[in-house]
């Protein structure tokens, strides 16, 4: 579900200050029961499967493979031969760079990687469509975690804000919680544990 973006705004967060003045455009939480007070980002990454892979359900494939095949007729994506120039790899201080547990600029799929830390990470992609970036946050809850996944729009032309618009009810109504979905039930296969316990050992 999508929460108020304050709510993900009042979080002590790197990526206030790395995204700053980067619109954020919005935000979806997912409650993951269980797992214990010491889960990380990377227990999330662990499990995350691209949108549009093929354990995605076949109306995320198929929306997928329409944009692919747009991308491909237009020249949206072209193929890039490393970081292209605006990349915020670029810009990422360096003593946040140290601790990312990830090297930035590693390319995971379509994104490169900004950073990764135990309770955040921070992606990025470019393409003649926008320059967007994928937040994702993990914070302890009495039942388990939450995950938050913020999502950043900068325009790469006058077309960005239309664009936006048109794959919005796809992203928010078919996409994003087929994702969300597919993580949780995930995650409760890893990390099979009642509230009770998770709660007794965070007394």
């Amino acid at each position: 579900m999508r929460v108020s973006p304050q709510e993900f705004t009042e979080l002590d967060l790197e990526v206030h200050q790395v995204l700053r003045g980067v619109p954020l455009n919005d935000v979806s939480v997912v409650d993951l029961p269980g797992g214990g007070a010491a889960r990380t980002i990377e227990d999330v990454r662990a499990l995350l499967r691209p949108p549009g892979s093929g354990s995605s359900s076949a109306l995320v494939r198929a929306l997928f493979g329409l944009r692919g095949a747009l991308g491909k007729l237009f020249g949206w994506d072209p193929v890039e031969q490393g970081l292209p120039a605006e990349s915020y790899v670029h810009q990422l201080p360096s003593e946040l760079a140290s601790r990312s547990s990830v090297q930035p600029g590693t390319r995971e799929g379509p994104f490169h990687v900004l950073y990764v830390l135990p309770g955040e990470a921070v992606s990025e992609i470019r393409n003649a469509t926008v320059h967007a970036f994928s937040c994702m946050v993990i914070r302890p809850t009495a039942e388990g975690q939450r995950l938050y996944l913020a999502v950043y729009v900068k325009p790469v032309s006058r077309w960005t804000p239309a664009y936006m618009a048109m794959i919005e009810p796809f992203r928010r109504f078919i996409v994003y919680p087929s994702m969300l979905r597919q993580l949780r039930d995930a995650w409760r296969a890893a990390h099979a544990e009642s509230p009770s316990t998770v709660a007794a050992g965070r007394g």
